[in-house]
């Protein structure tokens, strides 16, 4: 089963919209401690509104209690580097946990080191980012196109 994993977030708004967006999808998501945030934080529950309620989550409280239970799955970083993967050429499996990282710092390069590989989203040069959730959304989006998951909703 396809899952996302959120990576240190740090911004409430975005980890509302990312359970909110996996309850309305049918997608598992794991949070994965620190976060910049009370997990009751009113912007969190704003984003997710009562979707909150209905999302498959689970909270870790490292990135290595995360990689324990993760064991025998590939894990797709999102990170926009010299080797990374356009996200619409990287051929997805049944089963990857595509992963966020911080909004603030991505990856500690330790962690971005135990992952299986690494996508990013082709942008217009000059541009720096684009924002986390979204970034999950339109690679999600690929994944589960790819492996034909929408008509099973």
């Amino acid at each position: 089963m396809l899952s996302l994993a959120v990576y240190h977030p740090q911004i409430p708004q975005n980890t509302g919209t990312l359970l909110r967006l996996a309850s309305c999808l049918g997608i598992h998501v794991d949070l994965i401690r620190p976060f910049g945030f009370v997990f009751n934080d009113a912007k969190l529950k704003r984003a997710g509104m009562d979707y909150i309620q209905t999302a498959d989550y689970e909270i870790h409280d490292s990135f290595e209690n995360f990689l324990e239970k993760s064991k025998n799955r590939r894990i797709i970083a999102m990170e926009a580097n010299e080797v990374s993967v356009a996200h619409h050429e990287f051929r997805y499996q049944d089963g990857d946990i595509l992963m966020v990282g911080s909004e603030h710092y991505g990856f500690l390069p330790e962690d971005l080191k135990k992952c299986t590989a690494m996508v990013k989203i082709p942008m217009i040069k000059g541009r720096r980012s684009i924002n986390m959730a979204i970034s999950a959304a339109i690679v999600l989006s690929e994944a589960m196109s790819q492996l034909n998951i929408f008509p099973k909703l």
